[in-house]
């Protein structure tokens, strides 16, 4: 317990610094914000190290894709991807909940990064407009989107089918895709204590490349994802 205490302490303490030194970077150019948000990465991998003694492994840097465009679909069971993934991946643009935008000056570096919101299980106007925002993002950038198939933070041993929307950005946008495996829940899960002395593992899978119909892509990352964390855990 007092090692999931200092945990907690130092990690949140510690956003909350970097969030308030880079608050003057919300009127600065993206690129200086995109920087805060890999020293949270950091941040947050020395944090479980140091306190919790986690080891974190990362598999397959050989499979990044490069020099093309491409999107990330990424499971999802803590916290600790949505810091992390951004010291791998060159600065991804998140797809998340709208109503992530709207807590203070977090809320404020989302939408300065160009994160992408979302009204999860409903259809409206904005909704509509999803995948043109997608598109503009992808054209006018380097920089991938990176979306959790699963919707939401699941625990390691759920095995929920993924929702449609990363078969819709596949079929819209014909990229390649980057599936990535992670076992964070058995780090740090939603709900209940850290776990000390775990190995925490981001294994970054073989893409998928375009050209498959829809329901045979998303059944396939779906597929490679679970069998790697079937692996892990």
């Amino acid at each position: 317990m007092i090692r999931n205490f200092l945990f907690s302490l130092f990690f949140f303490t510690g956003i909350v610094f970097i969030s308030l030194i880079f608050l003057p970077a919300i009127f600065l150019p993206k690129k200086i914000v995109l920087f805060g948000g890999k020293i949270m990465g950091y941040w947050t991998s020395f944090c479980l190290q140091i306190f919790l003694s986690t080891k974190i492994i990362i598999k397959g840097k050989e499979n990044i894709i490069e020099n093309r465009k491409f999107f990330i679909a990424s499971s999802h069971q803590s916290m600790f991807e949505t810091f992390f993934l951004q010291t791998i991946f060159n600065s991804p643009v998140f797809i998340l909940k709208k109503e992530l935008l709207t807590i203070p000056i977090f809320g404020w570096y989302l939408k300065k990064i160009g994160s992408i919101p979302i009204k999860r299980n409903k259809v409206s106007k904005e909704n509509l407009g999803f995948f043109n925002d997608i598109s503009k993002k992808i054209n006018a950038s380097e920089r991938p989107i990176i979306i959790f198939p699963q919707g939401t933070r699941l625990p390691p041993e759920d095995r929920t089918p993924f929702k449609k929307g990363s078969s819709r950005i596949y079929e819209e946008l014909k990229i390649s895709c980057q599936p990535v495996a992670i076992n964070s829940g058995k780090t740090w899960p939603k709900k209940g204590s850290k776990k000390i002395n775990t190995i925490l593992t981001i294994s970054i899978l073989k893409s998928i490349e375009p050209g498959l119909e829809k329901k045979v892509f998303l059944r396939k990352l779906e597929n490679v994802i679970y069998s790697e964390l079937d692996v892990l855990n």
